[in-house]
């Protein structure tokens, strides 16, 4: 994680009366997750602040935007864009905490990412300049609350945040860090824990390091202390001599590479040179992989197939971690073009969070109709809350997004009825059958894909816990009397599901 001056909170980060109040009243909205990334902008091969640049993401963005709060704005994806002491910032909108949360808000993440490089494209075709985005930064946050049967006992985010600070180093380390990193930090935001690394220009890393976060996050939240030696009674394995410190940006800890003997970001991950807590001698994917074992279930239970697939890999050795690389890939010197979005994660498969459809509905400018009058969103209110317009006397009305909830398939119907009634005007009947039967077929093949991809993760026997990090088994002998077949051809790290995307010219 790279370094960054000291900024202050910003409003939209603290935590608001609503809030207070909801949390004091045991109501408050569904436990959610959301993702940000920072990026530096090197305009002409020259490091350059956006601010100074560009001076707003209007002036970047070619079609109308919906305001957020403060300086930043809504994408027509969903996202928000701000610049942020010196950089651009894209961060998701909320995401309920369900199965598939983290590449939800992965794809979230690459789709307005992916929208902002075109607008930057255009802007390069108009003022005959080159604009290109590093990656900086990767936030992932997850909600902090505790089980309403269970009082606090003396547990408190900050707590969680140390404790999680020595948990998380290691396997965060494997699946998100690089050669050039400098560490793994955890800040605790008030109603939120929020874990800080490098940018993974990766989208299947990324969506596995978010998923492998968020269940861990959530799994440790139960525990009925924070204490730090939860990790011994436990058997998680801690670098003996490792004392973090506190955080560079804000308050919180970082597990930095001088909290360490060596640097872990330049040693070798399959070395067994580490010391552990209990007086272990390990390796950095040892460490990591017991670490996995240790909450496969809650993992297991949390994500989709491919990103459990890839975190087993990368914890066997199967699919390469970017700290085996020689160096940091170029892909993060040019986020969008060296390496893209290609919809790991379509709709069909994964559909959209309910919190993802509310926001898109509201930014979309979508009516709804409710206590027998049609309202139009005019705007948001922070993350959290749609400013509506009443048609009938013009008067506002601010709505938060959990009470959106209860209006959403009716939002929905009517927003699909309208564009249906614009398909069928445009394309005549037979096409919108023909589209509607391809979307029937593709939405067939890809349950398909995830039946099979569950039937290799799931045990044979309910209740069975799988131990996919565990070796491959060894193949029976062949009968001396058969011949043998011809040996198959290693394909070790090929098998990856890996989608960097780079170019040379």
């Amino acid at each position: 994680m790279a370094e960054r001056q000291n900024k202050r909170a910003r409003r939209s980060e603290q935590i608001t009366r609503t809030g207070r109040r909801n949390a004091a009243s045991g109501r408050g909205s569904l436990p959610a997750i959301g993702l940000e990334a920072e990026f530096a902008t090197v305009i002409d091969g020259v490091p350059q602040r956006p601010e100074d640049v560009f001076g707003s993401p209007r002036r970047i963005v070619r079609g109308p935007l919906v305001h957020r709060t403060g300086r930043s704005y809504h994408l027509p994806t969903g996202g928000a864009v701000y610049f942020d002491t010196g950089v651009i910032e894209i961060a998701t909108p909320m995401i309920e905490i369900a199965r598939g949360c983290g590449a939800r808000g992965t794809r979230s993440l690459w789709e307005s990412l992916a929208f902002l490089r075109s607008e930057l494209d255009a802007w390069e075709a108009d003022n005959g300049r080159e604009v290109r985005l590093v990656g900086f930064s990767a936030h992932y946050n997850v909600s902090f609350d505790l089980p309403r049967e269970e009082a606090a006992n003396g547990r408190s985010v900050e707590q969680l945040a140390y404790l999680l600070t020595h948990l998380l180093a290691a396997p965060v380390m494997l699946l998100a860090a690089n050669r050039r990193s400098t560490g793994v930090g955890v800040r605790p935001r008030g109603n939120r824990i929020e874990i800080t690394a490098d940018f993974t220009p990766d989208a299947a890393l990324m969506a596995a390091t978010a998923t492998f976060i968020v269940a861990v996050v959530r799994e440790v939240m139960t525990w009925p202390s924070y204490d730090v030696h939860q990790l011994d009674a436990r058997e998680i394995p801690v670098v003996k001599e490792f004392v973090p410190v506190p955080h560079s940006s804000r308050k919180g800890w970082v597990a930095r590479y001088s909290c360490f003997p060596a640097n872990p970001f330049t040693a070798d991950v399959d070395s067994a040179r580490w010391t552990t807590r209990g007086g272990e001698r390990m390796s950095l994917r040892g460490m990591a992989g017991r670490t996995t074992r240790r909450f496969w279930p809650a993992i297991r239970a949390m994500g989709d197939p491919l990103s459990l697939r890839l975190i087993a890999a990368v914890m066997r050795g199967r699919a390469p971690s970017l700290l085996e690389l020689d160096d940091r890939p170029l892909a993060y010197d040019d986020v969008g073009r060296l390496c893209t979005w290609n919809d790991l994660f379509p709709v069909t498969l994964l559909p959209r969070s309910r919190y993802e459809r509310v926001l898109g509905n509201a930014i979309a400018g979508h009516r709804v109709r409710m206590g027998g009058a049609w309202h139009k969103p005019v705007g948001m209110k922070g993350w959290t809350h749609v400013v509506f317009r009443r048609e009938k006397d013009g008067t506002r009305h601010v709505r938060s997004l959990d009470d959106m909830l209860m209006h959403l398939d009716a939002w929905d119907r009517s927003a699909e009825r309208r564009a249906g009634d614009r398909r069928r005007s445009a394309t005549g009947e037979g096409e919108v059958e023909r589209r509607r039967a391809e979307r029937r077929a593709q939405v067939i093949d890809t349950l398909e894909r995830r039946r099979e991809s569950d039937a290799e993760l799931l045990p044979e026997t309910p209740g069975e816990v799988v131990n996919v990090l565990a070796a491959p088994p060894i193949p029976a002998p062949a009968s001396p009397r058969s011949p043998a077949p011809p040996p198959r051809p290693s394909t070790g790290r090929n098998e990856a599901p890996l989608v960097i995307i780079t170019r040379t010219s």
